[in-house]
C-alpha cells in the first residue's frame, strides 16, 4: 500500500468549456467527439442529459434521463450508468435500456461509474449505495444485458462508497472508495481484492494513459494525483477544483479531461506527473532509403508458379571485423553480404540455406530468423545462425554454427554447419523469437518464444525445466561432452535441482528482439504482447519477467497478479490504441545522429509507429519517447553496421525494404 507525495504545482489552466449543468463523467469515443454528461438539479428526474462537447461548445445529444454519471465508449455506442439502470446511446442519441433497475441482483441504490472490456465488450458498473458505507457494490454486466456481482462489502470489508473504475489487464479492475481515499485491485474471477493506494480522500475518476500512468481524481479535495507506474506513490498532479469529477484520457490531444460538477466546467491537463516527465516532442529525423539500387543475387519478386516472393530482410549486421562490410538475412533462407560500395551494384550471397530453412506466409513466424558473428570472427571466421529446419521431426528450430570459406572472405562454407543448440517439440508455429546475439562477456545469448497460440497454455515462461520463454547463456567456445557448447558455470540457475542450467531469464512471451547496448552492456529485449500491451525490458541475470502472470505492468489471467517480487516489470509500455506488436531494436551508439545517442530506437509492427526512448538509469525512469516519423511500412526488424549506424528493414515486393535514418 502506498502514500501520498506532495509536490508543489500551479493551478488547473483555464477551461474548455464551461456552462455545464453539474457536469459528472466526460469519455472520448472511438469517433473522436467528446461526450460528457450532465446531472442537472441534484435528486431532480428528467433533467439530465449527455453533451458533445467541440471547440468550447456543448451540443445536446440526449436529454431527459435521471441522474447520469459514468460514461463510457466502445464501438458506435456510449454506455451510460442513470441513477438505478445503464442505457446505451447511439450515435444518433438513440437510448435504449442495456441494463435496467429489475436486471441487477440487489436492488441498486447509486450507480456511479462505468468501464467496458475493450476485448469483448462487457461493462462494470459502481454502485456507491447509500453513500454512508453501506449497500455498495460493483456489478458486471455481458453484452446480452445478464447482470451480477463482482464485488461487495462482504468480499472487501474495507469498501465503503465505490466509485471510479478502471480495468487493469483483462481480468482486474481498479476500484476507487470514495469514502475511504483508497485505491482498490479488484480480481474479477473471485472479487477479492488488495489495497493499492490511500490517501485520496474523496477519491472519483480513474485513468489510464498509454503508457502505464494512472491517474486519480478527487471530487472532495479538488485534486487529481498520478501513479507514474504500478508500485510507486501516488503524486499530486494539480489543486484547485471545486469538484475534480470522473476523469478520462483523451488520446487526440494527448490530456487528460476533468469534468468540474460544482464549477460547471471541463478542463484539459497534461498528462503529466511532477517529476516523472517524458519527453514526447518529435524529433527532426525521418528514414530514408538505403541500399536501393542493389540488386540481391538470385531474388527475383515473383516466384518459378508466378506467386508474390516477398523480400523479407529480417536481420542486417556486421562482420566486426573491421572490413566495413555489412550482412542481411532474409527470412527465406539467404544471407547476403552488400559490397561496400553499393551503387547499382550486387549483393553477393553469402550463405543459401533455403532447401534447409522452413518458410511459409502462413506461418511467417519461422523461418531463418537469427544471425550473429562471434566477436573473434577475424581469427575464427565462426558465424551463428537460428532458424526453423525443414522435415523435423517435430516442431524444432535450431541454433547452427558455420564457418566463412578458406577462399572466399565473401562466401559461407555451407558444409561446415554444425548444431549448437535445437529447441524440440515446441507446440505451435509461432512464437519463434529467433533473436541470437553475443553479449559483452563474449557468450552466446538466445531467445525461443513461449511455444505459441496464446496465454501460453502450457506455463510455459514460467517453467524452469524447458528452454520456452527463456533467454539462453550459452559458451560457443567451448564443447562439453556430447554438446557442442558448455553451460557457462555462472548461469543463473545451473545449481537448481530440475532447471535447465541454459537459462539466463524467463517469464517472457515472444521477445522481438533483443540487443545489447555497446556502451552500458545492458541487454534490451523487447516483448510481444497478447491482449492490450506491448512493452520493453531491461534483462538481468536469473529475472522473471513475469509472463503469464503479468502482461506488461498489470495481471494477466485469473493468476494474474499486481508488481510482486520476484517479477520484474517492464521499464516501458504502450497500450494497444497505439500498436499491437513490438518491433524491438537497439540503442543508437553511432555518430551521424548525436541527438539520438543513448536512446533505444523500436517500432511497432502493425501501427507502423516508430519511437526512440531515452532510459536514464541515475533516475532509474524513461525521460523520453520521441516520434520518428515512419515511412507508413511494417517495421520487421532493425539493424546497425560496423559505424553504428542504424538500418530499419521492411517487408517489400520490389527488393527495396532496407531504410536508414536522415535529417527533416
Amino acid at each position: 500500500m502506498l502514500s501520498l507525495v506532495l509536490m508543489s504545482l500551479a493551478a488547473p489552466p483555464a477551461p474548455l468549456a464551461d456552462g455545464l449543468k453539474r457536469p459528472e463523467s466526460v469519455v472520448v469515443a472511438p469517433n473522436g467527439k467528446t461526450y460528457a454528461t450532465q446531472i442537472g438539479e441534484a435528486g431532480t428526474d428528467g433533467d439530465g442529459s449527455v453533451v458533445v462537447v467541440e471547440n468550447g461548445k456543448l451540443t445536446p445529444l440526449v436529454e431527459g434521463l435521471d441522474d447520469p454519471k459514468g460514461i463510457a465508449a466502445f464501438q458506435k455506442f456510449l454506455f451510460v450508468a442513470d441513477k438505478t439502470r445503464v442505457v446505451r446511446i447511439d450515435d444518433k442519441g438513440t437510448v435504449s435500456q442495456f441494463a435496467p433497475r429489475n436486471a441487477f441482483p440487489t436492488d441498486p441504490l447509486f450507480l456511479n461509474d462505468v468501464v467496458i472490456d475493450p476485448e469483448n465488450g462487457t461493462v462494470y458498473v459502481s454502485d456507491s449505495g447509500d453513500r454512508k458505507g453501506a449497500g455498495g457494490a460493483v456489478y458486471r454486466i455481458t453484452p446480452n444485458g445478464q447482470v451480477s456481482v463482482v464485488t461487495d462489502g462482504k468480499r472487501i470489508p474495507e469498501l465503503h462508497t465505490p466509485n471510479g473504475l478502471a480495468m487493469d489487464g483483462a481480468s482486474f479492475l481498479m476500484l476507487a472508495d470514495f469514502g475511504t481515499g483508497n485505491l482498490f485491485r479488484v480480481k474479477l474471477a473471485d472479487g477479492t481484492a488488495e489495497k493499492v493506494a490511500d490517501g485520496m480522500d474523496g477519491a472519483d475518476g480513474l485513468a489510464w494513459d498509454p503508457f502505464g500512468r494512472f491517474f486519480v481524481s478527487s471530487w472532495k479535495t479538488g485534486k487529481v494525483f498520478g501513479i507514474p507506474r504500478p508500485g510507486e506513490k501516488p503524486v499530486l498532479v494539480t489543486e484547485g477544483f471545486q469538484s475534480a469529477a470522473d476523469i478520462c484520457y483523451d488520446p487526440l490531444g494527448k490530456r487528460l479531461l476533468v469534468p468540474d460538477m460544482k464549477a460547471g466546467t471541463l478542463t484539459a491537463l497534461p498528462a503529466t506527473i511532477p517529476g516523472w516527465e517524458i519527453d514526447d516532442s518529435p524529433l527532426s529525423v525521418e528514414t530514408a532509403p538505403a541500399f536501393a539500387d542493389v540488386k540481391w543475387s538470385g531474388w527475383t519478386p515473383e516466384t518459378e508458379e508466378g506467386k508474390l516472393n516477398q523480400f523479407r530482410p529480417i536481420v542486417l549486421t556486421h562482420a566486426g571485423d573491421g572490413s566495413g562490410r555489412t550482412f542481411v538475412a532474409e527470412q527465406h533462407g539467404v544471407i547476403y553480404v552488400v559490397p561496400l560500395e553499393s551503387k547499382a551494384a550486387t549483393a553477393k550471397v553469402f550463405l543459401d540455406i533455403r532447401s534447409k530453412v522452413q518458410y511459409d506466409d502462413k506461418t511467417n513466424e519461422e523461418g531463418l530468423l537469427g544471425l550473429a558473428f562471434h566477436p573473434d570472427f577475424q581469427a575464427n571466421g565462426e558465424f551463428f545462425v537460428f532458424y526453423t529446419p525443414k522435415k523435423a521431426a517435430t516442431r524444432s528450430n535450431v541454433i547452427a554454427r558455420f564457418k566463412v570459406s578458406k577462399t572466399d572472405p565473401n562466401a559461407a562454407d555451407a558444409a561446415s554447419e554444425e548444431e549448437v543448440y535445437t529447441y524440440t517439440n515446441r507446440p505451435f508455429w509461432n512464437h519463434a523469437g529467433g533473436t541470437i546475439a553475443f553479449g559483452p562477456d563474449g557468450k552466446l545469448y538466445s531467445f525461443h518464444g513461449d511455444g505459441g497460440a496464446g496465454n501460453d497454455p502450457f506455463d510455459n515462461a514460467q517453467n524452469l525445466t524447458n528452454p520456452f520463454g527463456k533467454i539462453l547463456r550459452l559458451d560457443a567456445d567451448k564443447k562439453s561432452g556430447t554438446k557442442t557448447y558448455s553451460v557457462p558455470a555462472d548461469n543463473p540457475f545451473v545449481d537448481q535441482k530440475g532447471a535447465l542450467p541454459e537459462i539466463y531469464a524467463y517469464g517472457l512471451r515472444n521477445v522481438w528482439r533483443m540487443a545489447f547496448d555497446k556502451k552500458s552492456g545492458t541487454l534490451w529485449a523487447a516483448d510481444v504482447g497478447q491482449n492490450l500491451y506491448e512493452e520493453i525490458n531491461h534483462v538481468t541475470k536469473g529475472g522473471n519477467y513475469g509472463w503469464n502472470r503479468r502482461e506488461s505492468l498489470h495481471p494477466f489471467g485469473a493468476r494474474g497478479s499486481g508488481p510482486a517480487k520476484p517479477l520484474i516489470d517492464p521499464i516501458w509500455e504502450y497500450h494497444h490504441d497505439l500498436g499491437r506488436s513490438i518491433t524491438g531494436g537497439l540503442v543508437y551508439r553511432g555518430s551521424a545522429f548525436p541527438e539520438l545517442d543513448g536512446h533505444y530506437l523500436y517500432a511497432d509492427y502493425v501501427s507502423n509507429k516508430m519511437w526512440a526512448l531515452k532510459y536514464d538509469p541515475a533516475k532509474g525512469r524513461v525521460t523520453a519517447n520521441r516520434p520518428i516519423k515512419d515511412r507508413g511500412r511494417p517495421i520487421l526488424s532493425f539493424g546497425e553496421d560496423e559505424k553504428g549506424e542504424v538500418y530499419i528493414l521492411t517487408v517489400a515486393g520490389d527488393g527495396k525494404g532496407i531504410f536508414t535514418l536522415a535529417k527533416k
